[in-house]
């Protein structure tokens, strides 16, 4: 399957996104009321400054305690981004994100990003594959 497969069946509710110089606890307050795992920050919407996730606002308060939620997003986001093409199987991809060990992977054509797709999205797509794929063998052996 295709990363271009999974951003169809997760339909346009399009990318959470906060700006750069937003405050954490701003980013908090999306991640909460959104209930998801990170936010993308970007100056417009499709260039990808960063990616602020619950994992890196948790080390931060672990760290400093709730002073961080004062700062900038552009301090506690990780700003060397990994991601993908919508052209890009899910193997591939899946691999990535275990190696990296991340979570969430922007989908990116030329600078622009058209999606965000989770480690969930992934597995989730692939399982749907491998029940199909089981079905399949099911129905060869049984002459369907």
């Amino acid at each position: 399957m295709l990363v271009q497969q999974i951003l169809k069946s997760k339909g346009d509710d399009g990318v959470v996104t906060v700006a750069p110089g937003s405050s954490v606890s701003k980013a908090v307050e999306l991640l909460s009321s959104r209930r998801i795992g990170a936010v993308i920050v970007s100056p417009d919407g499709k260039r990808v400054a960063g990616i602020l996730s619950e994992r890196d606002i948790v080390r931060e308060l672990g760290r400093r305690g709730v002073s961080c939620l004062a700062d900038s997003v552009d301090a506690l986001m990780t700003a060397k981004i990994v991601s993908c093409s919508r052209l890009e199987s899910t193997d591939e991809v899946l691999g990535r994100m275990t190696e990296g060990r991340f979570r969430h992977m922007p989908v990116m054509e030329g600078d622009a990003m058209v999606g965000l797709i989770s480690i969930g999205d992934v597995v989730k797509a692939r399982m749907m594959e491998l029940a199909a794929e089981k079905d399949a063998l099911e129905g060869m052996i049984k002459g369907f």
